[in-house]
């Protein structure tokens, strides 16, 4: 159960409320290609609206690095909101500052404002004591709803809150809920599937998955250090050297829990390889055999057979179909599947709208995640490839829970505090 006091904790009617949301969204000449995260928000933005409130919003977008950059202007956000939104929204082009301060008095009740930028100013990222006062000034209340960044000690997430009653926003409220409940007291058996590209980044969350899940399933690049660790030759797969001696821990961890519990830590049987990452490029498949760390006596294992070995100038660019079907069988076995990171390279595009040449083992488990072979169980996807991959599918509606926060969300799963959420009222 959430622990911080949120919007409904509070009267404001009559005040004025200055919201972190997380406008962080992809814009490429002045359009917003996605406006996942703007959607997320509106609930917290209509609610306040609707009680009465004197609306301020604050976010950053991208990374300008403490200077003044056009093209990373949240003016494409102020129109979208406009679109979304029953009210006219209003935007300043600086984020503290005289023009600011102007802006905010002239509200009503009812209106919103979107300020510029958070980090055109270099103190926002060094969470400066002065600029949070700025911030503060405006308003009578901050409400924190940017779960994206709440994993920062920025100005904006941490900073302010020394200075005004502080409490989240509905999204932060519902992140925060149903990732620790899928850690916590999920319904079992709890699978863990994890992608992406270095085992360093997600050390933690592995190793809290070992702990707690039933099932995990490694696949993406990561993949591939983890087999470099268990003496394959990658050719010239992206691998981390640097982090086999990782790999070699983590496993050895899970060969300790399959000892004592039933549980089960797989690695890809087989893979998609390549030449190069090109939709026309030939791939072929290379299968190295068993690969299930398990404790469970039944739990289905395919006979090993003689390693199919990469050539010298190939690379791995996604996993096999056997990979995919197992962890997808897998699925069906499971209650909760929380899902981060790609199982392949699914930025490359398709040819005449199939599916990519390395997305096939992502789909796979996408299907299975979804009910296509008959058991949905609970889903909750976070990681931003993981993210932008299936809203370029169209399916973030069809999963019970897509995170707006990468970072956020990987360290909360860790079970890491976030300052952005410590720093909020008790209730």
């Amino acid at each position: 159960m959430f622990t911080k006091k949120t919007i409904r904790d509070i009267d404001v009617k009559g005040k004025t409320v200055l919201l972190r949301a997380d406008y962080n969204v992809p814009v490429k000449d002045g359009k917003i290609l996605d406006d996942y995260r703007i959607q997320q928000s509106l609930p917290t933005v209509k609610y306040l609206l609707e009680h009465g409130a004197k609306l301020i919003i604050c976010s950053h977008l991208g990374r300008p690095d403490g200077t003044s950059n056009p093209g990373l202007s949240l003016w494409p956000v102020a129109k979208r909101l406009n679109e979304l939104l029953d009210n006219d929204v209003s935007f300043v082009e600086d984020s503290v500052g005289e023009k600011v301060e102007k802006a905010a008095k002239r509200l009503k009740p009812g209106d919103v404002l979107l300020l510029e930028n958070l980090r055109f100013h270099a103190e926002e990222e060094k969470n400066d004591d002065n600029f949070a006062k700025s911030l503060a000034s405006l308003a009578d209340i901050f409400v924190q709803d940017g779960f994206g960044v709440v994993h920062r000690a920025h100005a904006s997430t941490e900073g302010v809150t020394h200075h005004l009653p502080s409490v989240a926003g509905l999204l932060l409220e519902r992140e925060v809920d149903t990732i620790t409940n899928a850690m916590e007291a999920p319904q079992r058996p709890l699978m863990a599937i994890v992608g992406g590209a270095k085992i360093s980044d997600k050390i933690e969350v592995l190793e809290k998955f070992i702990d707690i899940a039933d099932f995990v399933a490694v696949g993406g690049a990561m993949a591939n250090t983890f087999l470099l660790a268990e003496g394959y030759d990658m050719a010239k797969s992206l691998v981390e050297p640097d982090d086999v001696p990782l790999a070699k821990s983590i496993l050895e961890k899970a060969k300790k829990k399959a000892k004592e519990n039933k549980f089960v830590f797989y690695l890809p049987h087989d893979g998609v390889a390549a030449t190069k990452i090109d939709a026309k490029t030939t791939t072929r498949i290379v299968d190295w055999g068993a690969h299930v760390i398990s404790s469970i006596e039944h739990y289905p294992k395919r006979p090993p057979r003689e390693a199919n070995h990469m050539k010298p100038d190939e690379m791995l660019l996604d996993i096999g179909p056997f990979s995919a079907s197992f962890i997808a069988g897998s699925i069906q076995l499971s209650q909760t599947v929380i899902w981060n990171g790609t199982m392949g390279v699914t930025e490359t595009p398709a040819l005449q709208g199939a599916v990519g040449p390395f997305s096939h083992g992502t789909e796979t488990i996408v299907e299975a995640m979804l009910g296509e072979f008959g058991h949905k169980p609970f889903t909750v996807v976070g990681g931003g490839d993981t993210v932008s991959y299936i809203e370029q599918q169209k399916l973030v509606g069809a999963f019970n829970h897509v995170s707006t926060g990468g970072g956020a969300s990987l360290e909360l799963m860790s079970g890491k505090t976030l300052p952005g959420v410590a720093a909020l009222a008790d209730k």
